[in-house]
């Protein structure tokens, strides 16, 4: 039999994430950060290419990014509660962490692998800082979408791109559970 870790199945059958609009201060100091950011670096990665980098956008960086994102939405003619949703999550985030797809063409490992491997850091991310007591989410939408964002917010190159933004902090409320998928009809079993 395999060694089980009890604990950890336990954490993996009842994680639940935190909407970004509870978090709240105190957020991980760059020490407490460090742990989870390992842990989004020890995610499957054909290859070994690293398709991912990260970036740790405090307070300021986020306020400024929300001022992006209103100037953005605006230049694209965005309905107003389209713009303000793209623009809340960084006016209301105190610390977040952009996980970046890096774009790394290779012969033996297709593009798509590269994008699952970076939305697998995402996740790895946020099951860490949730494991670490933390409230955390995972948040894309419009911006995450929009190459002049990108470029304006973050500086991305050409062959990058934000895979998402996990918002990290103090959880100011449980949030019910969800319901979850049925396993009976989202599963198939084959025997031959």
């Amino acid at each position: 039999m395999p060694e089980k870790n009890q604990a950890a199945l336990d954490f993996l059958l009842s994680r639940r994430s935190r909407p970004a609009k509870t978090l709240t201060g105190p957020v991980p100091t760059r020490d407490e950060l460090m742990p989870i950011l390992t842990a989004a670096a020890r995610t499957p990665d054909h290859g070994k290419l690293e398709p991912w980098r990260f970036i740790v956008l405090e307070k300021p960086a986020l306020t400024r990014l929300a001022g992006i994102a209103q100037a953005r939405g605006e230049a694209l003619g965005l309905e107003e509660d389209r713009v303000a949703k793209g623009v809340n999550q960084f006016a209301t985030g105190n610390l977040a962490v952009a996980v970046i797809e890096i774009i790394k063409p290779n012969d033996k490992v297709p593009a798509l692998e590269l994008s699952y491997s970076a939305g697998a850091a995402c996740l790895a991310m946020l099951n860490a800082a949730l494991a670490s007591g933390w409230g955390a989410n995972w948040l894309s939408g419009w911006p995450s979408h929009d190459r002049s964002f990108m470029t304006q917010a973050l500086n991305l190159a050409d062959n990058e791109r934000i895979a998402g933004f996990i918002h990290i902090g103090t959880e100011t409320a449980t949030p019910p559970e969800r319901p979850r998928p049925d396993l009976e009809k989202i599963t198939q079993w084959l025997s031959e």
